[in-house]
């Protein structure tokens, strides 16, 4: 159903690698009617999410934020089944997660730059741009899309292409920065800033909860958590460990993350068999009126 691991899909061609030699190519074109699809901006997602993936590695608050969100995203994958898992957008790349019971899951990038070996080492199975994906209809159980709306092209067509991929009941996983947060107030003084996270567009909890409604999800949960402000000091992070437990208690929708749990809703038809009435026959002239 997925794609053969290392699968390339660009806007200029599609090409299936196995480590470190090529063996398939054909052409594809990335169709789309939308004009913000174009080189260009294409190109700003795939530098954005390069950007976001070293911000994660490189920086103490992106340490410490990429475990936390772990965390929260095992708790959730925990109660999940199926046989085909895929995260779209490679935040995470050191091992997908260990308590997942899915037994297949794959990172979807957009990184055309990468050779076969960094794609082997950063555990990417394919890539292609998150609006477009090489995946069959109704063939994935649980997508897990880690910030990736905040930095996409156009996230709601994301969306849309997530409800195609994902089978009748499947869920998706969605991780955001929340902008009624002491997050979103940092992002608010540095809306021009090109540094990570802050140049993405952060985007509140109703609108992708709309979103997902409008293309036929259910939200089963929604939940935020990293309470704490965003500072760069690891040992100051480490202190300030109180205000989850308070945040958690009295502030449980103001974290500078959420985490958002939709399932897809599919409306099944009842037959309903017709009601054959008898049909009443008017005899009038051949029954003779009784007689005394």
């Amino acid at each position: 159903m997925l794609a053969s691991p290392a699968v390339r899909v660009n806007p200029g061609g599609l090409t299936v690698s196995n480590t470190r030699e090529s063996r398939i190519s054909a052409p594809m074109e990335y169709k789309t009617t939308n004009n913000r699809h174009t080189m260009p901006a294409v190109e700003r997602e795939q530098r954005r999410m390069e950007g976001l993936h070293d911000w994660y590695r490189t920086s103490a608050l992106g340490r410490w934020l990429r475990v936390a969100e772990q965390r929260e995203l095992e708790a959730v994958l925990s109660n999940l089944f199926g046989y085909h898992m895929i995260q779209i957008g490679a935040a995470y790349d050191d091992g997908l997660y260990k308590s997942c019971r899915i037994p297949h899951q794959c990172i979807v990038d957009g990184l055309f730059s990468l050779n076969a070996d960094d794609l082997v080492q950063r555990r990417t199975g394919v890539v292609s741009v998150p609006e477009s994906l090489p995946i069959l209809s109704g063939s994935i159980d649980v997508v897990v899309l880690p910030h990736t709306l905040e930095f996409a092209v156009d996230p709601y067509e994301v969306v849309r292409e997530v409800d195609r991929v994902l089978i009748p009941e499947g869920h998706v996983i969605i991780l955001g920065f929340n902008p009624w947060s002491l997050w979103g107030g940092v992002r608010a003084l540095r809306y021009r800033s090109d540094r990570f996270p802050w140049c993405g567009k952060f985007r509140s909890m109703s609108r992708i909860r709309e979103w997902l409604r409008l293309v036929g999800f259910d939200t089963v949960l929604c939940r935020t958590s990293c309470f704490r402000p965003p500072l760069v000091h690891e040992p100051t992070l480490r202190r300030l460990e109180f205000m989850e437990r308070l945040g958690g208690r009295y502030a449980r929708n103001r974290g500078g993350v959420y985490l958002l749990l939709g399932k897809k809703r599919v409306a099944t038809l009842t037959p309903v068999r017709p009601v054959w009435k008898p049909r009443r026959v008017v005899v009038s002239d051949l029954v003779k009126s009784p007689t005394q």
